[in-house]
């Protein structure tokens, strides 16, 4: 089940473009592993001419928007989160991208942080609890201790399994991610790097099948109504 929430219509004030072409390569650029250069060009070949730089600010404008209004998953007091972090360098200095995801490998969250410890883990259990509303039946990590330390002081009770190869789906989630990370060529601030993950997870969540759905009808249909809420979330005619 997906939940959503009613929010205003995406304003395009003082935009020269109609919304159809802006949504779509905001879509374009977060949900396929295109540069911006790509998409500028996919765009040339429809007749619309529109500068990388330009496209760029769409994604930083709308998309965030348009990451709000993507229903989510329901949580349930059977989920299981699996937490994992990865290093990402950003002007020659370490940062860590937290992220949790559940059992079907929905990205629950993600959070940029500048250290790997406690205080780290904590922050991100703290947003998953206030997001989720809800605690997990078990949480699964690899051996980093501070997993441990933090889950003692946030949700005690919570079944933990600490375990490198328990958390394979944590680690997967990073894949796509790291694809993107390639073809941007890194980024250019802590702010870019939220920003870019946040909205690049809500759009893999809402369009990638979960596991459930196995025959091509099912894919299919799946893709057919995540393209209409597309539409529907930025402001376009369904």
């Amino acid at each position: 089940m997906i939940v959503g929430m009613s929010q205003p219509i995406a304003n395009y004030k003082n935009h020269r473009f109609p919304p159809e072409i802006i949504a779509r390569a905001v879509w374009l650029y977060y949900r396929f592993p295109l540069s911006l250069r790509h998409v500028e060009e996919m765009l040339l070949e429809r007749g619309i001419v529109v500068s990388y730089e330009t496209i760029r600010r769409w994604g930083r404008r709308h998309g965030p928007d348009y990451a709000r209004r993507i229903t989510g998953k329901q949580p349930l007091k059977s989920d299981i989160w699996h937490l994992d972090e990865v290093v990402v360098r950003i002007k020659g200095k370490k940062f860590w991208l937290w992220r949790a995801v559940d059992q079907d490998g929905y990205v629950l969250d993600e959070i940029v942080q500048n250290r790997r410890n406690t205080k780290a883990a904590r922050r991100l259990l703290t947003r998953l609890l206030k997001k989720q509303g809800m605690v997990p039946k078990r949480i699964v990590t690899d051996k980093l201790r501070s997993y441990g330390a933090a889950k003692r002081q946030v949700m005690p009770n919570v079944e933990h399994r600490s375990h490198k190869g328990l958390n394979n789906r944590a680690e997967n989630s990073h894949v796509p991610f790291r694809k993107r990370e390639r073809m941007r060529q890194g980024f250019r601030s802590v702010g870019n790097l939220q920003c870019f993950g946040s909205l690049f997870s809500a759009v893999r969540n809402r369009f990638v099948p979960d596991r459930t759905k196995h025959t091509a009808n099912q894919i299919r249909n799946h893709r057919l109504q995540a393209i209409a809420e597309w539409k529907s979330v930025s402001g376009q005619i369904v």
